[in-house]
């Protein structure tokens, strides 16, 4: 939305979820169903214990999340679509009546189903495309069975309603348009160069850095690109932030502190780690911020199997893949050793996204995607 913002586009921003946030790049509605919204999680684990379901766990690899929704999922899904969704219609309805030069709405990753029915009213209403944006696909879609911990946002609703769907990810076009879609754009993530960009350090006392929360369908990777490692390379620092990340071999934890600590804490790494989901890295092109960040803050990026990486970064110039704990010791060490090598895989990654994927670059994309539907 900063991006919009910096090329031209105003933007009014309603949050689904918590309190409207003023910020200098939009304008800020308020959430019509704040308190609603506030008690969606106490009312969703109060049924689950209720009725006796098991809470969410993170997942490994070879563990599959539940199909379907279970009774409370369906529960709440109802009473969203009975209660939330004629609140958000009213809401809309009034922001467009107000402010009738406004050419598009579109939706940033809402659970869909809760507000079934709404984008229909709005076009139908006010003339005007109402499009939605999956920022999560694959992994939020009814086949990849979703997170564990997250919504099934796709049981009960109605993506034909929108004028089209934008997502993150190319291999994840022909799933949505199966789902009802009408037509299907992709739209990858990138960075802020302003926000993620390099910071100086004393020195990079840190050899391999990671960070990332939760080991839901990366656990395969992470024992190969971190506890193995760490335990084989005696004499290397590793070092993650994070959360729920299960065996970290030798790796060290470090605070959290702030956003600006975690620049600081990349900077200082000889070699960051990229590793993406099995949902993301098996679909093509199913982008992900991480990689992006990285390479604008000029970072030496080591990454697992990314099925597509190469439509954003160029293998062994931008960013080395290890397909294997063996290969990663062995580059790994062949790295660390070659401290122009790593500089200038660093540079080559902050010029492609300066030169592709800022996130200025996007939004000129999105207006583009929008122009068609007006």
């Amino acid at each position: 939305m900063k991006a919009l913002y910096e090329i031209g586009v105003e933007i009014i921003a309603t949050p689904y979820q918590g309190p409207a946030i003023e910020a200098p790049w939009w304008r800020a509605e308020p959430n019509p169903a704040r308190w609603q919204g506030d008690t969606f999680k106490f009312l969703r684990d109060a049924a689950r214990r209720l009725l006796g379901e098991p809470p969410p766990v993170q997942l490994d690899d070879e563990a599959a999340a539940p199909t379907g929704e279970s009774f409370s999922d369906r529960a709440v899904r109802q009473i969203a679509q009975t209660l939330i969704a004629p609140l958000w219609l009213r809401h809309l309805d009034r922001i467009l009546t107000d402010e009738p030069d406004v050419d598009a709405v579109i939706f940033l990753t809402i659970p869909l189903n809760h507000l079934v029915g709404v984008a229909r009213a709005i076009q139908e209403q006010h003339n005007k495309p109402v499009l939605y944006y999956d920022g999560d696909v694959p992994a939020s879609l009814p086949n990849m069975s979703g997170f564990a911990t997250g919504f099934r946002i796709y049981q009960g609703a109605d993506p034909g309603e929108y004028a089209a769907f934008i997502s993150n990810s190319l291999g994840g076009e022909e799933a949505l348009k199966a789902l009802g879609a009408r037509a299907v754009h992709t739209l990858y993530y990138g960075a802020d160069p302003d926000l993620f960009s390099p910071v100086a350090v004393p020195e990079q006392d840190i050899d391999v850095f990671f960070y990332g929360h939760g080991r839901e369908y990366r656990a395969a990777w992470i024992e190969a690109m971190i506890a193995a490692p760490s335990r084989a390379l005696v004499d290397a620092r590793f070092a993650v932030r994070g959360t729920k990340l299960g065996d970290l071999g030798a790796a060290v934890m470090l605070p959290y502190l702030s956003f600006s600590k975690l620049r600081e804490y990349a900077c200082r790494s000889k070699l960051n780690l990229c590793i993406t989901r099995r949902a993301h890295a098996s679909v093509y092109a199913s982008s992900s911020s991480r990689p992006f960040e990285l390479a604008s803050m000029g970072c030496c990026i080591v990454a697992n199997p990314y099925a597509g990486i190469e439509e954003w970064f160029e293998p062994e110039r931008e960013v080395v893949v290890v397909s294997s704990a063996e290969e990663a010791v062995e580059r790994y060490r062949h790295l660390l050793a070659h401290a122009g090598e790593r500089s200038a895989l660093g540079r080559a990654a902050r010029e492609r996204v300066l030169k592709e994927h800022t996130f200025r670059h996007r939004a000129r994309q999105l207006v583009e995607i929008v122009q068609e539907y007006l």
